[in-house]
């Protein structure tokens, strides 16, 4: 029993925080554009002793992936898998820890690929609420596993899990033939600053208006435009990341610092750049998907 799931990356602009004494209700709101590149995920599972092996890119990690585990674990109390051998592989296309919504997509492709393999009765939605409720339990992520799950440059304007929180969508016509172009200096603990209260109160005050502006004008650029604001007005932007934001400005539609990570992204019309050791990607617009 095998299956592979590709999930695509997604790079969040701006957000606001929104707590909830229930996992699956809590969450962001805001807005992010989705990637085409990601992560494949490989579950393999046999009938024999209870064991799950996690590797990453086809090697086992010292440290696993905790996310994927947490995941694992909650699938296995949701449906009462034992004797399962579980097998897991990620095959990463985008940095770790970088602001690209890896974790959520370790976490998608991990309970998809499990309820897939073994023919699960589960839903889209019900798949996916498990991911969301790994990333709000570990403190990886807010809102990125309802984004990828959809694909595009994703506008979230309720909280919380696939089936409770909501989402739209800039039309695809908009960012067709446009690029996004990303360049990393490093990673940040996401959950140093979800769970810092100056900084989670400073991100809500500035990031609680800026989806209705992106709203009364849905473009990419105003999207690119309300992401700077975000980034500037919060402080999160370090001065390296700062540098590389005002050379890709330039150069595309609009840059900002990706949430959160020391990276600079853009949306762009064009492939060049000045910036070396970039990745670039095109947008995303079909969400997680099952591969042969």
């Amino acid at each position: 029993m095998k299956c592979s799931v590709f999930v695509p990356s997604h790079i969040t602009g701006f957000f606001e925080i929104v707590d909830h004494k229930d996992p699956l209700k809590k969450g962001s709101r805001g807005a992010g554009v989705v990637l085409d590149r990601g992560v494949i995920t490989r579950v393999k599972i046999n009938s024999s002793k209870d064991n799950v092996i996690i590797k990453i890119n086809g090697k086992k990690n010292p440290e696993e992936s905790p996310i994927t585990r947490k995941t694992v674990d909650l699938m296995k109390k949701e449906f009462e898998l034992e004797n399962k051998l579980i097998k897991i592989d990620h095959m990463i296309q985008v940095p770790i820890g970088a602001g690209f919504g890896v974790s959520a997509a370790f976490a998608l492709g991990t309970s998809f690929g499990i309820a897939r393999a073994l023919n699960l009765p589960v839903t889209h939605n019900k798949a996916a609420s498990i991911a969301h409720l790994a990333e709000i339990e570990m403190k990886s992520g807010l809102g990125d596993v309802i984004s990828e799950l959809h694909g595009g440059i994703v506008l979230r304007l309720k909280e919380g899990a696939p089936g409770i929180g909501m989402i739209d969508k800039l039309i695809s016509s908009q960012w067709d033939d446009l690029y996004i172009v990303t360049k990393t200096l490093g990673g940040i603990d996401t959950a140093s600053i979800i769970g810092d209260p100056v900084l989670k109160k400073k991100i809500n005050d500035v990031g609680r208006n800026l989806l209705f502006q992106l709203l009364k004008t849905p473009t990419p650029q105003k999207f690119m435009e309300l992401s700077r604001k975000f980034a500037e007005s919060t402080s999160l932007m370090s001065e390296d990341v700062q540098e590389m934001v005002e050379i890709l400005n330039d150069e595309s539609l609009g840059a900002s610092m990706a949430m959160l990570g020391n990276t600079a992204f853009a949306i762009s019309e064009s492939l060049d750049t000045s910036l070396d050791d970039t990745l670039i990607a095109k947008i995303d617009g079909g969400g997680i998907r099952f591969i042969k």
